[in-house]
């Protein structure tokens, strides 16, 4: 089985795989990050609100996006798990200071509410950035 030339991206400086899958995959120029909870690095559980977790969110994916050499302006498109619909005001006030800072064109997105997200979190965030 070939692995078509998708390299594995990993960092300490989020939180490890809780599954059978890669913190991100590079396939050429384009980086494929799996999605983040609001989990701190080497912690046991989640904590805080969804504002608290949405920051933690994105800072796993900064550390991930930065272990392959990008940052927040390579993303194209994002998708956002939320548990609660009711959530994504207060989501998207802290999104928008990472993804979408003055000056900044953000990416794409889709937000979805789900049932249930790992370890219960109230939000998840998977990203694609792409080298420019």
């Amino acid at each position: 089985m070939s692995d078509m030339g998708k390299v594995a991206v990993s960092t300490k400086d989020a939180p490890a795989a809780i599954g059978p899958y890669s913190q991100a995959i590079r396939s050429g120029d384009t980086l494929f990050c799996s999605g983040q909870v609001g989990r701190a690095p080497g912690a046991e559980k989640l904590e805080g609100d969804i504002k608290q977790q949405t920051k933690q969110v994105l800072e796993n994916l900064k550390a991930v996006l930065g272990a392959a050499g990008l940052d927040m302006v390579h993303v194209v498109k994002t998708t956002v798990f939320l548990k609660d619909m009711n959530d994504f005001a207060a989501m998207n006030e802290i999104y928008a200071t990472y993804l979408a800072p003055k000056d900044v064109v953000p990416p794409a997105r889709s937000t979805v509410q789900v049932s249930r997200l790992p370890m219960d979190a109230l939000v998840e965030i998977e990203a694609i950035a792409k080298e420019s």
